[in-house]
């Protein structure tokens, strides 16, 4: 089917209090992974690729742009295509053009009054384009290669009269916001501050996103979808799974040489790894 739009299915999931499940790709194997976990539970899904993932493949956007938009105008269930984690201004340009619904404009690593004069330029050119934008408030941290944050740390979360006035003033459709998780976790511990969420959601008038969710439990990521939280992004998990299962199949099989052996087993990993975190999310 043709290429779903990150906007409307993030409308659609806050409209039915669930989330869609946004998940970062970087191999063709991830790619298909999420899709046919996403079948297998006949649910819309939002494949995103990030900066970082953009920076691996030699700095070159549209290989696996395109491979993933042939894999999902071929899909049986709505798929999306969003650029996460922008921070370069030429790739937020590359958007469009190489088959984007959505982008996520990151800088929140700047001080606030630089973060919303970025993002302000960066939404009115999205909005030009058609393009569905969601940003950054507070510190999810984790990210280009950081270790986790302390999610606990003072000022580290988002603020909910600093964040409505950041929506006015930005234009973003939508909000990651810092409610305890963290990027990069490679165990499920990070405790949510539901308490936080309930005012922001009160406070918001644009669907919520949590980043870092790989290190969320489930009850704590169901709770969090039950409080407002409409977009779920997940990358770690993927990696974790896929690595492994093929971790796994080469110790078992130490002969093995043909990469379609163990990259079989990755994908399958992922893939099941998806259906579950979907059906965690009731979407």
């Amino acid at each position: 089917m043709p290429l779903a739009a990150t906007g409307d299915l993030v409308t659609a999931a806050a409209g039915a209090r669930t989330a869609v499940a946004a998940f970062n790709i970087i191999t063709l194997e991830h790619v298909e992974a999420v899709i046919a976990g996403a079948e297998s539970v006949a649910a819309p899904v939002v494949l995103q690729v990030s900066e970082n993932a953009v920076k691996f493949r030699y700095g070159r956007l549209l290989p696996l742009a395109r491979a993933a938009a042939a894999a999902a105008e071929r899909a049986s269930v709505p798929v999306a295509l969003h650029l996460d984690h922008v921070q370069s201004d030429d790739l937020l340009r590359q958007a469009s053009a190489a088959g984007f619904s959505s982008v996520m404009y990151d800088a929140a690593r700047l001080p606030y009054e630089e973060n919303l004069a970025a993002t302000r330029a960066a939404a009115d050119w999205a909005h030009a384009q058609g393009l569905w934008i969601e940003a950054e408030l507070g510190a999810v941290g984790g990210k280009n290669g950081e270790p986790p944050l302390d999610a606990h740390a003072p000022g580290a979360r988002t603020d909910p009269a600093e964040a409505r006035a950041f929506v006015a003033d930005s234009g973003v459709d939508a909000l990651a916001v810092a409610i305890g998780s963290s990027h990069a976790m490679t165990t499920r511990t990070a405790a949510l501050d539901h308490d936080r969420l309930k005012r922001l959601t009160a406070a918001l008038g644009v669907p919520l996103v949590l980043h870092g969710s790989s290190g969320v439990p489930d009850d704590e990521l169901t709770a969090a979808v039950a409080g407002g939280i409409a977009k779920v992004n997940v990358g770690t998990a993927l990696n974790i799974a896929m690595t492994g299962a093929v971790r796994e199949f080469l110790a078992a099989h130490p002969e093995a040489v043909d990469s379609r052996k163990y990259l079989s087993v990755g994908r399958e990993a992922m893939a099941e790894t998806v259906a579950r975190l979907i059906l965690v999310l009731g979407a």
